[in-house]
């Protein structure tokens, strides 16, 4: 080309939670079974959508305002329903002008960051959740700016690390929160929120709250949505319902603003989001405005807590099972359904391996693990993937020096989920002594 026509940010967009799959792909062609516990969709992992949401969804389908265009701003009704549930906290006040919706929260993040200035940073958890790193990352052209979450405690964030960071990078504008935590399963204390919602009034930062989770907690755990707490903090609260109803497919989330018009500079952000969203026209009509027909279902409430009482009851079955295993650091799942496991430092090395009797799987499994600039965690991947099937995420394609895997909790068969956990941990043991 006569001039270089890759953005700058370009290298840092990575998906390692779906490359994997092309790697699961490779190995059921060449005649492995794979168990698919790497993406948190829980309809792909077997779900059952009830008659009643299905039939919510088809008597829209059968209403011609369901194929219009809707305000760039989302659906009115819906916007206003969504306002309404959370001044009904009395925590915060929100109108439904204050509500954006896209097309999924990845259209979200996209915007959230893209317009951000280039010289402006969010800094970030880590580990992360890939959508929000490599968007972060891509819009600055720069490698992700990071805060520590701490396995030896609950994956909690460091707060000491975090003001730090924010104190001594003036280029710092924004904290990412990820409440409950994806990719750890963490779920934040009231008081660890107070805290981070504290350093950013103090150094003038805004907040970003990714509670796309929020209504799955468990194990006795509790937490509090950023409005309850946020003050006079400019923010943007992330939602959507790609995993509460569920319904990834609809690509249906919006974000909630809180104090946009403290701060002139936040409030002309917010306007070029809601500038680049009027671009599009709007987001998709259908699905916005079947929330608050579904949400406002007597059934809806008590479909969700019987999922949740699921991922609660596995929870505990998956930390039971890997808690046993020497050199792991694990922490029990309290929300959304993933668990993230880490291995004692220095424990993985580049001679450790599992054995595989399909040979043409083998080979492709030490090809892969042959290449330059494999991690020690994603080696284990690879050869955990090749010898058992099972197929999950190495924890450092989180942004993290955490050596380790994500794993999702969404197998709904409780004797085939407790079968492949004990699968997992004695692939483990096994991998460690054959070095």
């Amino acid at each position: 080309m006569r001039t270089n026509i890759v953005h700058i940010g370009a290298g840092e967009l990575t998906y390692e939670i779906r490359n994997i799959v092309n790697v699961g792909k490779k190995i059921e062609a060449l005649g492995g079974r794979v168990y698919w516990e790497n993406i948190g969709d829980p309809v792909a992992k077997g779900e059952e959508i009830p008659t009643w949401m299905k039939q919510v969804v088809a008597d829209l389908a059968m209403e011609d305002a369901s194929y219009a265009y809707c305000p760039t701003k989302g659906d009115l009704e819906t916007r206003r329903f969504i306002a309404d549930q959370i001044n009904r906290r009395g925590k915060v006040q929100i109108t439904e002008e204050d509500i954006i919706f896209f097309n999924g929260l990845g259209d979200a993040i996209s915007k959230v960051f893209g317009f951000l200035r280039r010289t402006a940073r969010v800094v970030v958890p880590s580990p992360s959740y890939t959508t929000h790193s490599s968007a972060e990352a891509a819009h600055a052209g720069d490698r992700p700016f990071t805060y520590r979450l701490d396995p030896e405690n609950h994956w909690y964030p460091d707060l000491d690390d975090l003001e730090k960071r924010v104190k001594y990078n003036p280029a710092v504008a924004g904290i990412l929160i990820i409440n409950p935590d994806n990719p750890t399963g963490a779920v934040y204390p009231e008081e660890y929120l107070r805290a981070m919602v504290d350093i950013a009034r103090r150094y003038d930062c805004f907040i970003i709250a990714d509670e796309i989770y929020h209504n799955i907690i468990y194990n006795g755990t509790s937490t509090v949505p950023l409005s309850d707490i946020i003050g006079e903090v400019p923010a943007i609260a992330m939602r959507g319902v790609s995993k509460e109803m569920p319904w990834p497919g609809a690509r249906c989330g919006w974000i909630e603003i809180y104090n946009g018009h403290v701060d002139p500079l936040f409030e002309q952000y917010i306007t070029t989001i809601l500038n680049a969203k009027m671009l599009e026209v709007c987001s998709t009509t259908l699905p916005q405005k079947a929330i608050p027909r579904l949400m406002s279902n007597p059934h809806y409430w008590e479909y969700l807590e019987e999922r949740v009482r699921r991922y609660e009851r596995f929870s505990n079955i998956a930390y039971d099972i890997l808690k046993e295993v020497d050199g792991l650091v694990v922490n029990r799942t309290n929300g959304a359904f993933y668990m993230s496991v880490a291995f004692a430092p220095g424990l993985l090395n580049h001679d450790q391996r599992l054995p595989i009797d399909n040979a043409e799987v083998r080979g492709f499994v030490e090809h892969l693990v042959s290449q330059p600039g494999v991690a020690p965690d994603k080696r284990f991947v690879y050869y955990l993937l090749g010898a058992t099937g099972v197929c999950v995420v190495p924890l450092t394609s989180f942004v993290t020096e955490w050596q380790g895997f994500r794993v999702t909790l969404l197998e709904r068969d409780e004797a085939r989920f407790t079968k492949i956990f004990q699968m997992l941990a004695q692939a483990i043991r096994d991998y460690l002594a054959s070095a």
